[in-house]
């Protein structure tokens, strides 16, 4: 049995402290690699340019756009089961406890130093975009409950020229003239994929149609804010979020029939409403990385896109028979999709090359030694 003693002897023994004394260094050692790996990762958050920059690096636009895409499909079909399977008919009220459960989250990111400073802004353009996220939203779920999931796709496509409309009257932005042409063809296409699934009354096409303007201006303002400015998404959402939530408190006693309180909120209906959130916060996230990273257009013909999707979905899970036009219709609606891919990414592979020279004449100018980018 080993004394107080001989364990103090032990531990006073030169090795033994040697030992204790370098395990201690590589312990500092690690730390000193812990904090510098955190400070190095908070600095990229400290200003809105590297924030931006920082997005733009890990989000690009394919990702973004696959991103939204899964989520959107997954949501759509989520609150459907939400507004029929359990029940929940208080579509505006879903909206508002999916800007609830965003706020939270982004509380915690914030709370975490992972929302970046927003750049200095007019609050004009902010409660704008708070506001026609809000109808949007919240336009949308009534429309899901009152009308199909193939005229809630019919309504999108008034949404293309709206956009196009729009950025021509603000920003004096021009669409080829092969854009439209494909635009076009998108449109057709899914109008005739779904016009075999236009189940709909008369407030909830009234509701589809007063969803179309601020679907657009939404899309618009994302996009433009975080392009021409150095917003990023979360920052954008951190600021517009409470906006949303106090419009959608305003618009549920206009919209929603009475009886939430007598809603059945057991544990089963409950965990889905909130889970429906979690995707509700999911959505906004992945739709902002997206307008960022593209353009207001191209997220409307990812939505198209859904939408052929949306249809083999519907058939297998809401037992929504889509028939042999609807798929003529979309085989034509993915054909015009791919035409204006191809006819984008041409226009970015001529930006890129008229974007090398100009690098190349700075260069030139910043290094006297040299002419037409060679040495002398």
């Amino acid at each position: 049995m080993l004394s107080s003693r001989d364990i103090l002897n032990f531990l006073v023994n030169k090795d033994v402290r040697k030992l204790l004394k370098r395990k201690g260094s590589d312990a500092n050692e690690t730390g000193r690699a812990l904090e510098e790996l955190r400070s190095s990762l908070f600095n990229n958050f400290r200003s809105s340019e590297n924030a931006k920059d920082l997005q733009q690096r890990l989000c690009t636009p394919s990702v973004a756009l696959t991103f939204n895409f899964v989520i959107a499909i997954s949501i759509i079909f989520m609150n459907k089961w939400v507004l029929k399977n359990a029940g929940f008919q208080f579509p505006v009220l879903l909206s508002f406890i999916h800007y609830v459960v965003t706020l939270a989250l982004i509380t915690i990111l914030n709370a975490l130093s992972l929302i970046p400073p927003s750049p200095p802004l007019k609050s004009t353009p902010l409660f704008t975009l708070g506001l026609v996220m809000s109808l949007c939203t919240g336009l949308a779920n009534v429309s899901l409950k009152y009308n199909s999931v193939g005229f809630y796709q019919m309504a999108k496509i008034a949404v293309t020229p709206t956009i196009v409309l729009a950025e021509y009257v603000c920003y004096k932005k021009k669409v080829s003239f092969p854009k439209v042409v494909a635009l076009a063809v998108v449109s057709i296409g899914v109008a005739v994929a779904t016009v075999t699934d236009l189940q709909f009354n008369v407030f909830g096409a009234i509701v589809a149609l007063f969803w179309i303007i601020p679907s657009a201006i939404s899309k618009i303002l994302w996009s433009s804010l975080q392009q021409r400015e150095n917003w990023t998404a979360l920052a954008l959402m951190w600021k517009t979020t409470p906006i949303s939530l106090l419009c959608l408190l305003i618009m549920i006693p206009l919209l929603d029939p009475p009886g939430a309180f007598s809603y059945n909120w057991n544990f089963i209906n409950t965990s889905m409403i909130l889970i429906s959130g979690v995707f509700g916060f999911l959505l906004q996230w992945s739709a902002a990385l997206a307008l960022g990273a593209t353009s207001a257009i191209s997220h409307v013909v990812l939505g198209q896109f859904k939408t052929c999707v949306l249809l083999l979905g519907n058939y297998y899970i809401f037992s929504s028979n889509p028939g042999t036009t609807s798929i003529c219709g979309a085989i034509v609606a993915i054909a015009g999709m791919s035409f204006y891919t191809y006819l984008n990414l041409q226009n970015a592979k001529l930006k890129s090359g008229k974007e090398s020279p100009r690098k190349d004449d700075q260069e030139s100018k910043d290094n006297p030694d040299t002419f037409s980018g060679e040495p002398i």
